[in-house]
């Protein structure tokens, strides 16, 4: 692990005192709330209508990747339940490209970090990230597959299907690229992205259609979160269903994903990133700042984006930190360089692991992104503070948005307001809850 070791910050411009901080209020916003009450039902079900051949003794590998999909225990250990019970010898795989420092103990660490232990899914977890060439699609990518998944007798892919935090197109997170990438280990991962975001569109299908045509795929489970965190979609897939299915499930993900509703922000504050929150560490769906700048992404104009912290699962990995304007001593100290650049590297995106001006603490960071914004620092400025770019049910929102909650169904103040206050250390006293 290789971490940064920064001296107290000494920097001074203009004037450094604040014009008056405004108070903040603690705001519920309202999104769809579909949820599956049942995911075991759904999961019987489903696969039990695609596993007619005899599993007695198969050895079936099932995918758990990199992020925090707050249902994916109970998905996983229910599969795996199902499959030996139908007489599978069931291990999962770390389907996550890159991730964990491109190591096999470094994955499996990942995985533990999101509470998927061997013990918890009651399965063996085997980490290698040796991969084996599938061939070459017509774009000239070479797709390659996990070789302990290409060696097994079936392999149940489990993703959840949302939107990519780098392009739009029709296949953007889901079973498809974790068929390509998540699968295809550190070599795939490298080999897709050399191609560049701006052609996932064409190569991922294409990519993944060749894995299907060589892999023993068994079925597909897609995953779809609401804002809330809760499976509002899962879906058992055969494989011949991946490539036609997806997109419409992607949609579905997309009318009811977590969003913020309001129109205009000068100081967006993110207590937290990291790689369980969204591929990109800080989500480009809710900030608008995609790390390659292509189109497609809708979001509030935001002035500046202070990031205060690392998450604890994200294991120094700071992907996303070069999205953010300014960031705190404390948070850069986290960064572990080495796991931040495989990933960037891997992902050919090397605007996400820059480091934005770092400030000794909060107030200093909030000082210098009031004072640096466009046109001057604001008598009434707009403030919102989240606790992560995922977890976007309960936020703050500064006393100029009043009209706008007012106005807006969607959005209901639940407490008093409270200042903006700072510890002896310069780090903010109050909370954002869950």
């Amino acid at each position: 692990m290789t971490v940064l070791s920064i001296p107290p910050i000494r920097a001074r411009f203009g004037q450094a005192t604040f014009p008056g901080l405004p108070v903040m209020y603690p705001v519920r916003q309202k999104f769809p709330a579909e949820e599956v009450k049942d995911v075991a039902s759904v999961l019987t079900a489903g696969l039990n209508s695609l596993t007619e051949m005899s599993l007695i003794g198969k050895k079936i590998a099932v995918t758990a990747g990199s992020r925090g999909i707050k249902g994916i225990g109970t998905v996983l250990q229910v599969t795996v339940r199902l499959l030996q019970e139908k007489g599978a010898e069931v291990f999962i795989i770390p389907a996550m490209g890159s991730h964990g420092g491109a190591t096999d103990e470094g994955q499996t660490e990942v995985l533990k970090n999101l509470g998927l232990t061997e013990e918890y899914l009651g399965t063996p977890i085997r980490s290698s990230m040796e991969a084996v060439s599938l061939g070459t699609t017509e774009h000239g990518l070479e797709v390659f597959c996990d070789a302990l998944a290409y060696e097994s007798d079936g392999i149940v892919v489990c993703n959840r299907i949302k939107a990519h935090n780098a392009y739009k197109a029709e296949y953007e997170s889901g079973l498809v690229k974790m068929l390509v990438i998540g699968l295809g280990k550190h070599r795939g991962a490298i080999a897709a992205h050399r191609l560049g975001f701006d052609r996932f569109a064409e190569v991922l299908p294409a990519a993944a259609a060749l894995s299907l045509s060589r892999l023993p795929v068994l079925a597909g489970i897609g995953l779809i979160e609401n804002a809330y965190g809760k499976l509002a979609g899962v879906e058992v897939l055969a494989a011949e269903e991946f490539l036609p299915r997806e997109p419409e499930l992607l949609r579905e993900s997309k009318r009811i994903m977590g969003r913020l509703l309001m129109d205009k922000i000068d100081v967006l504050i993110v207590d937290e990133i990291g790689k369980e929150f969204s591929g990109g560490g800080m989500d480009a769906n809710v900030t608008g700042r995609s790390p390659w700048g292509l189109p497609g992404f809708s979001a509030p104009s935001i002035g500046r984006i202070i990031v205060r912290d690392l998450s604890e699962a994200t294991a120094g990995n700071a992907i996303g930190l070069g999205l953010a304007d300014f960031t705190t001593k404390s948070c850069a100290e986290k960064i572990d360089l080495t796991t931040t650049y495989t990933n960037a590297l891997t992902a050919n995106s090397l605007l996400s692991p820059k480091i934005p001006v770092i400030a000794e603490n909060d107030r200093e960071a909030l000082s210098y992104a009031l004072h640096t914004l466009s046109g001057g620092i604001r008598q009434h400025p707009s403030i919102v503070r989240i606790r992560n770019t995922k977890d976007l049910e309960l936020i703050q929102m500064s006393q100029v948005y009043l009209d706008h909650i007012a106005e807006n169904p969607d959005l209901n103040i639940v407490g008093e307001a409270q200042p903006i206050n700072f510890d002896d250390s310069g780090m903010l006293v109050s909370t954002v809850n869950r």
